[in-house]
């Protein structure tokens, strides 16, 4: 009877923070890891649709902490209301389109302080101040626009390849105490993110076309991916970058 209920991929017991639970993909991370047993901590900006995802996730202790990631107040307010964490799933962050010809210090300062700086910075709070678990598992969500150049792409696909860097070097460095760091590059998933790139809906569809399983993701697909990082089915696995595309070689 035991073996009938072996799962793996459980959260039960863990406690798993996810920046950017507002919306999209950290929006569905959340709720999938309260369906998987898991304790979720949100965070993102807006309370308002923090609270939508908890009233979409499954019942559990779970909390809302509203910040700012791109404030350090905030960062420091987030990390000394939490107890130690088994997961952190990095999601928040911003896309950006100007072409290379057009990038000014400003375009550079939107896209790199929440997408790079944000997100060290919060990893160096939390463990500074020893917020996170003994093999525990980290997940950054970064891009395939890292190594899948696209034109207008290139401070957003500049931030991903950064923050895929900075993850490989952490998952050396935490490796000692068995915490695991991994990142996954989705290509094209349907979030409000895509649909504020200048493109309609209508050449997306027509354009997801091009993709071998004729579709582009949905947050779920990554969310799935994402459970199986944060569980103990991956316990050998750190370091890793790991392409989620629907197959598809570029976006």
């Amino acid at each position: 009877m035991e073996e009938l209920h072996f799962n793996p991929f459980s959260l039960s017991r863990k406690k798993v923070l996810v920046t950017g639970a507002s919306s999209g993909i950290g929006r569905a991370i959340a709720i999938t890891c309260s369906k998987m047993g898991a304790t979720v901590v949100l965070t993102g900006r807006n309370r308002q649709k923090l609270e939508e995802t908890l009233s979409l996730m499954s019942d559990g202790m779970h909390s809302i902490i509203c910040a700012d990631l791109n404030v350090r107040q905030d960062i420091d307010n987030l990390v000394g209301s939490i107890s130690n964490l088994d997961g952190i799933v990095q999601c928040a962050g911003v896309g950006s389109r100007v072409l290379c010809k057009s990038i000014t210090q400003d375009d550079l300062q939107y896209v790199f302080k929440p997408n790079v700086e944000a997100p060290i910075l919060l990893q160096t709070a939390l463990l500074s101040q020893k917020k996170i678990n003994r093999a525990a598992s980290i997940v950054f969500v970064a891009s395939r626009a890292a190594d899948a150049p696209s034109i207008g792409n290139a401070a957003y696909s500049a931030s991903k390849g950064a923050i895929l860097s900075y993850a490989k070097c952490l998952a050396l460095e935490l490796s000692p105490r068995l915490i695991r760091v991994n990142s996954i590059c989705p290509a094209m998933v349907w979030t409000d993110l895509i649909l504020q790139g200048g493109i309609s809906k209508e050449e997306l569809e027509q354009a997801q076309l091009k993709y071998p399983l004729k579709r582009y993701g949905t947050p779920e697909d990554v969310a799935y991916l994402a459970i199986y990082l944060l569980s103990d089915a991956s316990s050998w696995m750190t370091g890793s970058s790991i392409d989620l595309t629907g197959g598809a070689k570029e976006l």
